[in-house]
């Protein structure tokens, strides 16, 4: 067994409650991840433990005492990540990420990636003219090209914004609804509608919409046009027909920037269709000034329920592919 080892920190007294989490709850976790003993007493945190561990759990609480410092909340997902990355030996990426600011909400809280996909996602949308963001529910891949999108547009650099996605049911049909096109059509983009409220304000998302410089529009709307200097977003990619994203990616004209998020898992297509995200990817892979960032549940940043969610759904997902090819496999043995 490993020597066990003690180490001594300092926390000031204003960030413990926000380092150790509320009832220690932060202390607690990563006491059980890291299989070491933690006290906290009068601005000094004690941790006991086999030395690498205890070493381990040192950087953990400095990385989080860093982020306390530069006025962030520490949440149980910011937790998660700092001990996640301190079993590749990278925590010192957690406060890397976090220098990086894209905008602030309405409400003043800072927008930035969380996690190390993230970060390179929003990199590889500020150095290309087309960036195709894929991955499981909760990876941020709409809000934060949203957040690129209304800063571009706040700062001139493209003069609007265009949003789309291809309004397809998830398993419920919505022909027979009242109402008229757009008001069938808004559930679809609804996801979209929180974003720019929640980023830009209500007042000033309506404003910009009655001057047609923010359009959220399904992606027929998109046929016949061309889109110069603009921000265009198409969400839940995987929704398009092989079709439909050719006729999307050949609107782009001079000076717009393109993102393309989407999560293969989820696909709404009938049966036996192809996604037009899947042959884009395959399509696309080797030209040039197009970025391509698949994000996974290490990257999710809902509830820490979601990214176990997520886990176990993959997990269950290469279980049964598994079983599919061993079964081939014998079939084709018996064939013979």
């Amino acid at each position: 067994m490993s020597n066990i080892v003690e180490k001594i920190l300092d926390v000031p007294a204003e960030h413990e409650s926000n380092v150790f989490g509320q009832f220690d709850s932060h202390i607690k976790k990563i006491e059980q991840t890291l299989k070491v003993s933690v006290v906290a007493r009068d601005g000094e945190v004690k941790i006991l433990g086999p030395a690498e561990y205890t070493r381990q759990a040192a950087r953990v609480f400095e990385q989080l005492l860093e982020l306390s410092r530069r006025g962030n909340v520490i949440q149980e997902q910011n937790v998660d990540y700092a001990l996640a990355l301190s079993m590749e030996g990278q925590e010192q990426a957690v406060v890397e990420i976090d220098k990086e600011l894209i905008c602030r909400t309405i409400n003043g809280t800072p927008i930035k990636p969380k996690t190390l996909g993230q970060k390179k996602y929003v990199d590889l949308i500020r150095n290309n003219m087309i960036v195709f963001g894929t991955g499981p529910a909760g990876t941020g891949k709409t809000y934060l090209a949203m957040a690129m999108a209304i800063t571009a547009f706040k700062n001139n650099e493209v003069s609007r914004i265009i949003l789309t996605r291809p309004a397809i049911e998830a398993g419920e049909k919505l022909g027979f609804l009242p109402g008229d096109l757009q008001s069938k059509v808004d559930p679809y983009l609804r996801p979209l509608y929180d974003a720019l409220y929640q980023i830009m304000g209500t007042e000033s998302f309506l404003k910009n919409m009655e001057k047609g410089l923010i359009e959220v529009a399904p992606l027929a709307y998109m046929r016949g046009r061309t889109l110069d200097n603009a921000y265009i977003i198409l969400d839940e990619a995987q929704n398009t027909t092989p079709a439909q994203m050719k006729m999307f990616l050949t609107r782009i004209g001079f000076g717009s920037k393109v993102i393309v998020t989407g999560d293969a898992s989820q696909k709404d297509l009938p049966s036996g269709t192809r996604s037009g995200l899947e042959v884009a990817l395959r399509v696309l892979s080797r030209v040039e000034d197009i970025g391509f960032c698949e994000l996974t549940s290490k990257d999710v940043v809902r509830h820490p329920l979601v990214q176990k969610i997520v886990q176990a759904y993959e997990n269950y997902e290469k279980a049964q592919e598994r079983r599919s090819a061993r079964k081939d496999s014998h079939d084709n043995q018996h064939r013979r």
